[in-house]
C-alpha cells in the first residue's frame, strides 16, 4: 500500500506529473476535483480503508497540510512517499499562463503560495522524499532525498 504526496505551487507540474507517472497505478485525491475538504476527507478515507494507493495531488506547502496525509496512511500501514516540486516562480508562472479558463491561478495566489512554503523533510514521516525538476526541455527530472542530505531549499 503506497500514499504519495505531491509537494509544490501551482504551475509546477504536478498534475501533468501524475498523469505520466500514477494515472494507471494510483487513484487521484485533489481538492481541484473534490472541490471540498469534506469530500476529499471522504474520499482520502476510503483510500485507506480499501488498501487503495493513491496520490494526493494537492500543494501541501506546509508541514501542517502534510502531516493530514502522513499521519493517517502511516496508522494505516502505508509507505509515504513525497515528492517535492521544485520550480522556479518565473516558470510555474509560465505554465501556470498556460491554462484554460478557471483552472489559470492569479498570480498573487502563486506569489502567495511560494512564500508559505515549508520544503518537507523525511523526519515529517515520508518513507521515501524525492526533488522533481524540469530538464531545458521541460522534461521531468526525479532524483532522490536522503537522510543525510540538508534540508531542500526554497525554490526562486
Amino acid at each position: 500500500m503506497e500514499a504519495v504526496i505531491f509537494i509544490g505551487i501551482q504551475g509546477s507540474g504536478k498534475t501533468s506529473f501524475y498523469r505520466q507517472r500514477f494515472l494507471d497505478t494510483h487513484v487521484r485525491v485533489s481538492l481541484d476535483l473534490l472541490n471540498t475538504r469534506h469530500r476529499e476527507q471522504v474520499f482520502f478515507q476510503a483510500c485507506l480503508d480499501s488498501g487503495q494507493r493513491f496520490v494526493v495531488d494537492n500543494t501541501n506547502l506546509t508541514v501542517a497540510d502534510r502531516a493530514r496525509y502522513i499521519g493517517p496512511a502511516k496508522a494505516a500501514e502505508f509507505r509515504v512517499i513525497g515528492y517535492w516540486f521544485e520550480s522556479e516562480l518565473r516558470e510555474a508562472l509560465r505554465r501556470n499562463k498556460q491554462r484554460a479558463g478557471e483552472a489559470e491561478v492569479p498570480v498573487a495566489a502563486v506569489v502567495s503560495a511560494l512564500k508559505r512554503l515549508e520544503p518537507p523533510e523525511l523526519k515529517e514521516g515520508f518513507d521515501e522524499l524525492y526533488v522533481v525538476s524540469r530538464d531545458e526541455n521541460d522534461q521531468f527530472i526525479v532524483s532522490a532525498r536522503s537522510g543525510e542530505e540538508p534540508a531542500a531549499r526554497k525554490p526562486r
